[in-house]
């Protein structure tokens, strides 16, 4: 889902390269509309696209609930602004002139309420803006009488249609607006959590299948035998000395049973689960594969996160010396469990930063050392088993003492047999129940470090996964901030240039992503970028005015700003060129000076979930950076010259009729 490295190429900044850093789809059913749902639902997915900047899927969506017979006064001024938004006059065709005028003909018969109100003022100010020397000031105020929601509604979605003087008085309101939000809900705090991947699920090293099927076949059979040894030697002892028969049998079995507890915790004793010594290293001669640019990154980021979630007084690169084989052994596990097809290191940075935290706070507690390091057989076990086994060495010797001294023969010769048949059968029982009983200890310590081990991850998950979904902005709360910061752009342009939007007879933003970006979006939704390029352009009688600037969406700042001027008749041809596999480029050619190639937007076919369709998600995207209302002026400028200003200016347009609205 995430792609760390990409070529780079030309931006829309002058002789820059941009490159990509990081992508996030995020898993959200925002903007999913089955296709059995109803028309009040498709109404609420369209008016969500609406306030979150995707107009264009919004009006199909509305006219869909709109032709299922969901019509009110609420749903007809969303529908109205739909079609307004992002869009100038020119930019409607004559048929969506009709469905508005039809439109405002059906305000009539609705009830009164604010949405009427509110469609009244919108058509009111078609009119006006469509009729030279027309007088403003009355649907001024009745914009300005209209309840918050309502007047925000048409002040931002018919941004790009309002010019002239209408705009000027309305601009230090859109303004002071534009400022007052641009930094609002935290968003320095918060941004950062939009282009932060979905993190995927706790996973832990799970108990290996036991071995001791064959060990638990074979042991029967070994028991018996070993119970009929010891039984016939023991029986032997007891006829011929009773008193010292009983006392080598007492000692014999307490050994045994020494022998057999410590034992097993020695025999027990195994290397704990873990992928570290499973993991591949490549040679370096070899060419890089998928698996092995993912343990390398695992590996990088255990690195970097354990040198920043350091205890008190390790400088990084001493911790990171502490810390090598566990860093080692860690970094091998998480590869081992996690290496999938397309699954990004970034989605799996939680687990490492929580297992580097985890050891800085194990070792401030003193207990690092007792998760991972070795298990190791102390030797008071070891002595005690030793010695265990001699003093059952020495009786079993001792017995057969017994049993064959003064005894007539052929007892001597059974004595012997039972003693041999016992050690040969007991050595053999012996392993095959150390066996046994050792993987059951092993099997109960391993599903046990895994219950726990999961369960904590788990915990540490849904504690990040909660936090992140907390932090990480809405549609709404992203596409608020980026208006508010072209507004800023805006103004600071005009000022520069000392215009007013009476001096304007149109603008355009084009917006692509800047150098070295992240980008994310949700499911049917544009992508957003943490770095941008914003592209002005100013129409005046004059000319053309262009300034570009870098934004930085994180915090608002820019830079690299650039500026340019030149005629109309200057601009000699425009070229968009569209790869599946690369994106769209805008191409400028003027009469003087070289083409300026300009990256509008990337390719994201293979971003694409099933759901969706790749030219619609194209056309969203083109849709919220402003390339088609800019490709339509621009191409115009290119093929018309001075001539366009006859065709755009204040004294072109048809003049909006409503139609019986009341």
């Amino acid at each position: 889902m995430n792609h760390d490295e990409a070529a780079p190429y030309h931006s829309a900044a002058y002789d820059s390269t941009v490159g990509i850093q990081a992508e996030t789809v995020h898993n959200s059913n925002v903007y999913f509309v089955h296709p059995d749902a109803s028309p009040q639902e498709k109404y609420r997915v369209a008016v969500q696209l609406l306030e979150d900047g995707v107009p264009s899927r919004a009006r199909e969506t509305l006219t869909d609930a709109i032709a299922h017979g969901y019509d009110s006064t609420e749903v007809r001024f969303h529908w109205v602004l739909a079609m307004l938004s992002a869009r100038t006059h020119h930019d409607l065709t004559t048929e969506e002139v009709g469905q508005l005028r039809y439109a405002s003909g059906l305000v009539r018969n609705f009830a009164e309420d604010k949405w009427k109100q509110a469609l009244r003022v919108t058509f009111d100010l078609l009119a006006v803006l469509s009729t030279a020397g027309s007088e403003t000031g009355p649907v001024l105020k009745e914009l300005q009488d209209l309840p918050f929601r309502q007047h925000d509604a048409i002040l931002r979605h018919l941004d790009v249609i309002l010019t002239g003087g209408l705009k000027d008085d309305l601009w230090a309101e859109t303004l002071e607006r534009a400022r007052a939000e641009r930094f609002g809900n935290g968003r320095a705090q918060r941004v950062w959590a939009y282009f932060e991947p979905d993190p995927i699920g706790a996973r832990a090293v799970q108990p290996r299948p036991s071995t001791a099927a064959a060990a638990k076949a074979a042991l029967p059979v070994r028991a018996v035998l070993f119970a009929i040894s010891t039984a016939l030697l023991g029986a032997l002892a007891l006829i011929a000395n009773p008193a010292q028969a009983i006392v080598e049998l007492t000692v014999a079995l307490g050994a045994g049973l020494t022998a057999a507890r410590f034992g097993v915790r020695w025999w027990g004793q195994g290397p704990r689960p873990g992928f570290a010594a499973e993991v591949h290293v490549p040679d370096p001669r070899d060419p890089p594969t998928d698996e092995d640019r993912f343990t390398k990154r695992v590996r990088h980021s255990f690195d970097h996160y354990f040198s920043i979630r350091r205890p008190y007084g390790f400088t990084a690169d001493a911790w990171l010396d502490h810390t090598v084989q566990m860093r080692s052994s860690l970094a091998g596990e998480i590869a081992g469990l996690y290496r999938e097809s397309r699954i990004p290191v970034e989605r799996v940075n939680w687990l490492i930063r929580y297992l580097a935290e985890d050891a800085r706070d194990r070792y401030n507690d003193g207990t690092l050392s007792n998760r991972y390091r070795q298990e190791r057989t102390s030797g008071r076990t070891k002595a005690l088993t030793v010695a265990a086994l001699a003093v059952l060495g020495a009786a079993a010797l001792a017995g057969l003492g017994t049993a064959a001294i003064g005894a007539a023969q052929p007892r001597p010769l059974w004595a012997f047999l039972a003693v041999l048949g016992a050690a040969w059968s007991g050595h053999a029982t012996a392993a095959r129940w150390l066996e046994v009983r050792s993987e059951e200890l092993r099997l109960s310590r391993e599903t046990q470090e895994y219950s726990e081990q999961l369960a904590e991850r788990q915990i540490a998950y849904g504690r990040w996964k909660s936090f992140l979904d907390a932090t990480r902005p809405s549609e709404l709360e992203m596409e608020t901030w980026l208006t508010c910061d072209k507004t800023s752009f805006v103004d600071e342009a005009l000022r520069h240039h000392r215009l007013t939007w009476r001096d304007l007879i149109t603008h355009t933003i084009l917006m692509a992503p800047g150098p070295s970006y992240k980008r994310g979006r949700v499911r049917g939704g544009p992508w957003r970028y943490s770095r941008y390029v914003f592209r002005l352009f100013l129409f005046t009688a004059d000319g053309i005015r262009e300034i570009s600037s870098e934004f930085d969406f994180f915090d608002g700042t820019r830079k690299n700003e650039q500026r340019s001027n030149y005629r109309f008749d200057a601009l000699t041809s425009v070229q968009v060129t569209e790869n599946a596999d690369i994106g769209y480029d805008l191409e400028l050619f003027l009469a003087n000076g070289p083409a300026r190639r300009i990256r509008v937007k990337d390719a994201d076919a293979h971003q694409l979930a099933p759901t969706e369709n790749s030219r619609e998600i194209s056309e969203i995207n083109l849709s919220a950076a402003g390339s088609p209302h800019t490709f339509r002026l621009l191409e115009g400028v290119a093929a018309d010259g001075k001539r366009w200003i006859e065709r755009h200016g204040p004294d072109s347009l048809a003049p909006f009729q409503i139609a019986g609205c009341s």
